[in-house]
């Protein structure tokens, strides 16, 4: 054996006992624990600022009480819930870039929002093109589940909808504040409105009322004062205002200032902390508008959930906050029920919701992804929102 050849040979015994001993220093040791499963990931498209902030805001709030809870008690399917949000500022534009970064770039399994009809209309196609689902807390326009007759698949809610809504405010206003004739005063640039003012006048009629007179407003308009006078000049018993919060509560505010003193009414877009302080107490005595829950019911769900969030947040939650909580309680009831985060099989059980108790009731979808519920009348009584009447389908 030459020398180079010996040499070579004891390199390579050498080698072989320190990987010999390096192996049996690693013998004794535990296999690495697995990675920890990864988070389900749902999206949050609200507005978060800009005219309609106030229901984002809510909404968020209501949502994360929910997964705070849910996350608490071991999350589903054994995996946490995160919860990605995108602040769609009131504007359907954003909306949809929102609803985009949340699918593509945060690979969100299920959306949740927006809030406004036509902000969801316009998040609505995204949603579509990815299959992903989505579903809204409090857009009540029809066309945000079925468009030209057809059922839009991925496309779902957790509040009533605009027909039902605008029946309960016009027979409240013929049976309960048993007035004959009134006056429309819509948001010309809202889905929402516009689409809850046509079902109003067509079912006050058939009531046996008459709408004595019709006008419009557009959002972010400040003096409403010009069209109040006109509409006073017609002498209708009632003014119904379907709107939001921020114009709404100046109209109130500025109807009475010119001594108009009869009940006005509205919608659930009344429902803010905010319209207090726009309108102000005096001024919205003798209103009224439509609701999803009162916090004031006596039911215990909503008893539970008013201390809980009393507790986390300090205040009372509106309705937005109680259907942003109910509508996060719908998503994981159905990743539940599907055993899996895939989008697909989450839509598929999200149209099979059945007999779910959540806050604002009881929810079975229908075939058109409208949930089956009750309404309920709030008046406003020294700034305070009082339950006035329940109302069933």
């Amino acid at each position: 054996m030459s020398k180079k050849s010996s040499v070579y040979w004891i390199l390579t015994l050498a080698f072989l006992m320190m990987v010999s001993v390096l192996t049996g220093c690693g013998s004794d040791k535990k296999p690495a624990a697995p990675a920890a499963a990864a988070d389900i990931k749902i999206g949050a498209n609200w507005e978060l600022t800009g005219g309609q902030a106030t229901f984002g805001q809510s909404s968020l709030n209501g949502a994360k009480l929910a997964l705070k809870e849910i996350n608490a008690a071991g999350g589903v399917i054994g995996k946490k819930i995160t919860l990605v949000v995108a602040d769609n500022k009131s504007e359907p534009s954003e909306s949809t870039n929102a609803i985009t970064k949340l699918i593509t770039q945060d690979k969100v399994v299920a959306v949740l929002g927006a809030v406004t009809s036509s902000n969801t209309l316009a998040a609505s196609p995204v949603a579509h093109a990815n299959k992903v689902p989505f579903l809204s807390n409090t857009a009540t326009n029809p066309r945000v589940t079925v468009e030209n007759g057809k059922v839009k698949e991925f496309a779902f809610r957790a509040c009533f909808i605009d027909p039902f809504q605008g029946t309960v405010m016009a027979n409240f206003a013929a049976k309960s504040l048993k007035v004959k004739t009134a006056a429309v005063y819509v948001d010309q640039s809202s889905d929402y409105a516009k689409g809850l003012a046509q079902v109003f006048e067509e079912s006050f009629i058939k009531a046996g009322g008459k709408i004595v007179a019709k006008e419009a407003y557009l959002q972010k308009d400040k003096d409403f004062k010009a069209t109040l006078t006109k509409i006073k000049a017609s002498n209708p018993e009632t003014i119904f205002i379907p709107g939001y919060y921020e114009e709404v509560g100046l109209i109130v505010k500025q109807a009475r200032e010119l001594s108009y003193t009869g009940p006005m009414i509205g919608g659930d877009g009344w429902d803010s902390p905010k319209l207090v302080e726009i309108a102000g107490k005096e001024a919205l005595k003798n209103t009224f508008f439509s609701n999803h829950y009162a916090a004031d019911d006596k039911d215990p769900s909503v008893v539970k959930f008013v201390e809980t969030y009393k507790k986390e947040y300090n205040q009372t939650p509106d309705a937005l906050a109680a259907l942003g909580y109910d509508a996060t309680l719908m998503i994981v009831d159905a990743i539940k029920r599907a055993n899996s985060a895939e989008p697909q099989k989450i839509r598929d059980a999200l149209a099979q919701t059945k007999n779910l108790k959540v806050v604002s009731g009881v929810i079975t979808l229908d075939a058109n992804h409208n949930p089956v519920k009750s309404a309920v009348v709030i008046e406003v009584k020294d700034g305070k929102l009082v339950f006035k009447e329940k109302i069933d389908p």
